[in-house]
């Protein structure tokens, strides 16, 4: 899914942003462009919200003009569902035509206006929602027939654009769902992201939710092995383990060059956090970036290890693995901070990648 430039261009935003503070480049703008939703997900509450916020038309062409945003910025369109949003079509037109690298991410309720959007207007990346068989998936989402819209969106989808199936593991499925959905990839020959649930403020979760998310704390041997079929998976649900057992530290190095954006207008630290940074509504995304305050929390939180959102997570897994093959480790330090992949400092990513890869459980993943 992911070409070796998209990371020599992710490299070199971070070093621009390291030389130049007051000058960053970002690599990635996801817009929560609208918080209107029109499913009920047991692990999301964004669709109690009262207000239904949204960013318009004019102010996204607003943010592409601006100076931290460059060719290869990718933009995510997201929401609540990005297809409720008033103005989707003109944005998606707009994107298409001045800035071709965007992201779209939806539930796939709106299958006819998903499926007639993004061949009008062709994403660089497609992103749909299925979080396990037929059942599982519309129980999470409270929508009754919803899993067979979603099948049909990767079907009509998969040779249209890139195309990911977002999986969340979460309180309410199980290992046996993200093994059915390995396998609708499989049959399909799309990529699979997984994601793992995680208590963010910006979705209402609920306290019931947040108190049964201990219930992840699964065994490093008890992940399928189809998993090691998809990148960059296998190793973020692995070291999740490890660092709910306080083993694993990593510095955050994301918060700087991958920012989100709220419907009404602010531009939090991180998802995790409510620290605002700004609001686009009152002052321009270069100012926000720029400024003192915001250069502070990131020099604050540069070591912060206190979320596994795949937002942030997955690109120091992918950062420190990589600077592994080719510097000491006393380097990395030098220029990320410390850092450990397991209760032993010393030891490297690729052992620790060995060590479990021989104790995962090998399965029959077929599922029918």
């Amino acid at each position: 899914m992911y070409k070796l430039s998209d990371y020599i261009s992710r490299g070199s935003i971070m070093l621009n942003n390291m030389l130049f503070p007051r000058h960053k480049k970002l690599a990635s703008v996801m817009l929560y462009a609208t918080d209107r939703c029109n499913s009920r997900c047991r692990h999301c509450y964004i669709w109690e919200k009262k207000s239904k916020d949204y960013i318009s038309a004019e102010q996204i062409k607003k943010l592409l003009n601006s100076r931290s945003i460059c060719k290869n910025t990718s933009i995510g369109l997201e929401g609540g569902e990005f297809m409720l949003h008033p103005q989707a079509e003109a944005i998606m037109e707009y994107l298409y035509r001045h800035h071709p690298k965007f992201d779209l991410l939806s539930n796939g309720v709106h299958t006819e206006k998903l499926i007639s959007l993004v061949r009008k207007y062709t994403p660089a990346r497609v992103y749909i929602s299925l979080d396990g068989k037929p059942e599982t998936h519309d129980y999470m989402r409270r929508v009754k027939g919803l899993y067979p819209k979603v099948i049909r969106v990767i079907e009509e989808l998969k040779d249209t654009a890139p195309l990911s199936v977002m999986f969340t593991l979460t309180p309410f499925n199980t290992f046996e769902d993200l093994r059915h959905v390995a396998s609708v990839c499989r049959m399909n020959r799309v990529d699979m992201r997984i994601g793992i649930y995680n208590n963010m403020e910006y979705f209402q979760t609920k306290e019931q939710a947040s108190e049964d998310v201990s219930s992840l704390n699964y065994r490093i041997e008890d992940i399928p092995s189809v998993v090691k079929e998809f990148d960059e998976n296998y190793d973020f649900m692995m070291l999740y383990h490890l660092y709910r057992n306080h083993e694993v530290k990593l510095s955050c190095n994301s918060i700087k060059d991958n920012i989100v954006i709220y419907p009404n207008g602010d531009v939090p630290l991180c998802q995790n956090k409510q620290i605002i940074l700004g609001n686009i509504n009152n002052e321009s995304l270069d100012a926000i970036m720029a400024k003192e305050s915001t250069l502070t929390y990131h020099r604050n939180f540069h070591q912060c290890n206190e979320c596994w959102i795949n937002f942030h997570r997955k690109y120091d897994i992918v950062l420190y693995r990589n600077l592994e093959k080719v510097l000491p480790r006393r380097v990395i330090c030098k220029l990320l901070g410390d850092y450990s992949w397991s209760n032993n400092p010393a030891e490297k990513y690729k052992d620790l990648i060995c060590k479990y890869h021989k104790s995962i459980i090998t399965k029959d993943e077929n599922v029918h």
